[in-house]
């Protein structure tokens, strides 16, 4: 589980196909989410820093994203609150 939601970003596991050109897989291109994405995802992310596999899957369907995106995105911003502390 080391997807980061950006799903360009791996931990690292493709970078020898990245120098060696075309051996290892492809990396998926990086998902860019919407303002109203975001938006919505920031507000749930101010009332609850932890989402449960329910809603996290209510909140799926809500934004037309999958279950990872959501919680790596929570992942991502959790680390991001981290930083800034």
């Amino acid at each position: 589980d080391e997807s980061s939601g950006y799903e360009s970003e791996s931990a690292g596991g493709d970078r020898a196909a990245a120098a060696g050109g075309t051996r290892g897989r492809q990396r998926r291109a990086r998902t860019a989410f919407t303002s109203e994405q975001v938006c919505r995802l920031e507000k749930t992310f101010q009332r609850q820093k932890y989402l449960g596999a329910s809603e996290r899957r209510k909140l799926a369907a809500a934004l037309q994203l999958s279950e990872i995106q959501i919680k790596t995105w929570f992942q991502n911003r959790r680390m991001k609150l981290k930083r800034q502390i």
